[in-house]
């Protein structure tokens, strides 16, 4: 395969050529140590790889592997990192070591994004809790969490002074239910920024939850309601009432026929007799 000048040689050349021009006998440290990248971010456990020049070597406690070698660079693959770390490329001329310092991050990216709803059903007005959590990432510092509905943002955390290793995060945020809260969806982001540690913005965003909402009945409204009910009300009883009476009504005068005819016809038996 021809050999294609990276751009570590752009730069590494002429420090190589300056390093052999006075390196020898002269005593004067006219020469330089690059690395690329100058800072490191690999996933856990996962390898990445490091360039170093001019004529130099790595220093670092990682599992190493020379990959390629050429007379102004020489380029490494450290395997398996599990820690940050800080790894070294030197070179030594005329008894003099010059070295160039990589800082390794090791981050653990938000695999989940776990969004809560408490509670799930709410009336307009009263009070409801968005809740968050991401297990076990890191650098966590770098870690910003948002709450959405829809794409609006509303409310925003972002981890400061904590740890290295990895964590959970999690955070709540009690809101208060409107009524165009039913036609969005509620969601959270997790983005992971590892551009000031020379890695890329890592982002992911939990499934969408539904909040139920329900409007509270208007005063009036239930006024209608309440009198519309007494009125059905009256109206039965009323004719619960009238039908009682026209029942009693018509019984007596049932009997008072009766009474007439019977008296009507002893009247006729004791004439005749």
């Amino acid at each position: 395969m021809p050999f294609e000048m990276s751009p570590f040689c752009r730069w590494g050349l002429p420090a190589a050529l300056l390093a052999l021009l006075f390196c020898p006998g002269s005593g004067e440290a006219a020469f330089e140590v690059f690395a690329s990248p100058e800072q490191l971010v690999v996933k856990h456990g996962a390898s990445s790889e490091i360039n170093c020049t001019t004529i130099s070597g790595l220093e670092t406690t990682l599992s190493k592997t020379l990959l390629d070698k050429q007379p102004q660079w020489e380029r490494y693959r450290v395997s398996n990192v599990s820690n940050n770390t800080v790894v070294y490329c030197h070179f030594t001329c005329s008894g003099k070591q010059m070295l160039r310092n990589v800082s390794v991050t090791v981050f653990h990216p938000p695999e989940q994004v776990l969004l809560k709803l408490q509670p799930t059903w709410v009336t307009v007005g009263n009070a409801f809790t968005i809740e968050c959590s991401v297990p076990a990432v890191a650098p966590l510092e770098n870690l910003t969490l948002t709450l959405l509905r829809g794409q609006e943002p509303l409310h925003m955390h972002t981890f400061v002074g904590a740890t290295a290793a990895p964590q959970a995060a999690r955070i709540t945020h009690n809101s208060t239910a409107h009524k165009e809260d039913g036609r969005h969806n509620f969601s959270c982001r997790a983005e992971l920024d590892l551009r000031p540690r020379g890695g890329v913005l890592i982002r992911r965003t939990s499934e969408p939850q539904v909040l139920e909402i329900h409007e509270p009945m208007p005063d009036n409204q239930m006024v209608i309601i309440i009198a519309v009910v007494s009125v059905l009300l009256l109206l039965f009883v009323a004719s619960v009432l009238l039908c009682f009476v026209f029942g009693q009504q018509w019984h007596q005068r049932r009997r008072g026929n009766y009474g007439v005819q019977a008296a009507w016809r002893r009247l006729r038996r004791s004439y005749r007799a």
